[in-house]
Parts: structure tokens; sequence; C-alpha cells
């Protein structure tokens, strides 16, 4: 089995190396191509308005500079040599990616892109406790329990442009219940909350953060699942069509 393992964290991110020993223990064909900086929040952006380029850190490893979707791009059209992967792995994600948070992430991205050319593709992502803690976030449960939550999903049929996000919750793995099936979620809108400062000249700039957040409770999502202590795996497909609607459109224009 070929594996293609990328992030939107970058190259050097902890949760990249965490994942890449996860591929590793599924098969030695693991191939790393992940962007060379940060791009949380990048979405499923392309760069469209300048070069990408493309940095080789050893065997079969490489960074791009740019999206993780152009990271999954160039691996699949450039730098993999020969068949491409059998499975594309996303992650670990330095935070959550539950709820509308799909739609922002460039962890998810990279797995809808694998997802579109046809190959098997997983996000994965590691919940933390508090803000603010860097490069000390945790990722022992995703180390404990990565394997074991990617190999069932290995042979089963997610159906067409299908892929699957997980994320582990923000505890030791020995405190996790499980795994849950669960819808993605949507938090109440208006977490966001825009930080503003003053640098040396005197010219403003902003910084974008989340507030917290209540969930609607009773409802079995994905942040009701992780906040209950299990790790969470949602099916996402890549058709965002409304079927409800269709039937009001085309009544509204007759």
């Amino acid at each position: 089995m070929r594996i293609l393992v990328t992030n939107d964290d970058g190259i050097h991110a902890p949760g990249l190396k965490v994942l890449e020993a996860i591929a590793r223990s599924l098969s030695d064909d693991v191939w790393v191509v992940a962007p060379s900086e940060e791009q949380s929040g990048a979405g499923h952006s392309l760069t469209l308005s300048r070069p990408v380029r493309v940095r080789k850190h050893g065997e079969r490893r490489w960074s791009v500079s740019g999206t993780p979707t152009d990271s999954v791009l160039m691996a699949l059209g450039e730098l993999i040599e020969g068949a491409k992967p059998d499975l594309v792995l996303s992650g670990i994600n330095r935070g959550a990616n539950l709820g509308e948070d799909v739609t922002y992430s460039g962890t998810v991205s990279a797995a809808m892109e694998g997802a579109l050319a046809g190959v098997r593709s997983i996000a994965l992502s590691q919940v933390y406790a508090q803000e603010g803690m860097g490069d000390s976030v945790p990722f022992a449960v995703a180390e404990a329990w990565g394997e074991k939550v990617i190999r069932p999903l290995l042979d089963v049929d997610l159906g067409h442009r299908t892929l699957v996000n997980i994320n582990f919750p923000a505890l030791t793995p020995d405190q996790v219940k499980g795994v849950k099936i669960a819808r993605q979620g949507f938090h109440d809108y208006g977490r966001s909350t825009i930080v503003k400062g003053m640098d040396p000249r005197g010219y403003a700039y902003y910084w974008f953060g989340l507030d917290a957040t209540e969930n609607t409770p009773g409802h079995q999502t994905d942040l009701e699942a992780i906040a209950d202590g299990y790790i969470t795996v949602t099916p996402l497909h890549l058709d965002l069509t409304h079927e409800a609607s269709i039937a009001t459109l085309e009544q509204a224009y007759r």
C-alpha cells in the first residue's frame, strides 16, 4: 500500500512526525509532501498568483511553498513516481477540526483533494485543552489510537468523493471512551473574535481568534462526542448540493 502523508501545519510540525510514524506502521511505501510553512485556515485554496517551489528533505520527502491543496496536487502530479497513492493521510493537525471548521481547514482540504483524485483520504486532528499551547500540544491520544482508528477504514467502501474526518479528544490515552461515528456539527455562530494591536510604526494590525462556544446539547455530532471523551469519525461528502432545495428552486423559476 502506497501512502501520501501531508498536513497544513508544515513540514516540521510535530503532528506530521506522529502521522508519518503511524503511516509507517501501515506500510513501507510512505511519501511525505507538506507545506514548507504553516497554512492553518488555508481551506481548499490554490496558489495561482505566484510560482510554487519544491524542496527535497530526504528520500520520498518534500516541502512545497504553497497550500495543503498545492502539496497534494504536486505529490500526485509531479513528485510521486509510478502509481498514485492508495491512501492520503492529512495531519495530524494541532487543534480540532470539528463542525464547520472543516470548511476552513487546510488539513481537511488536503484530504478533500485526495478524494477528488479518487484516493481514499483521511484527515486527522488532535484537540487540545487550552489556547496558547504552541508546540507543547500533546499528541499522546493520536499516537496511541491512530493506527487502531485508521485500519478499519482501509477496506470500507466510502463512496465516490467521500473522505473521513477524525478528531482525537484532549485527554490521556487511557481516558478515551472509544470511537464514535458522528455527524458534522455546527458551532454557534459569532465565535470569532478580532484582536487589534499597533505595530511600532503606528499602524494597526489584527489577529483572528476564537471565543468559547456552546454546542447544541442532545445532538450526537462530532462536537458533543469529542466533549464526551470519544474519538470522532465523520464521513464528509464533497457534493455540497442541498437536494431538498432543488424542487423549491425549480418551482421559483417557472
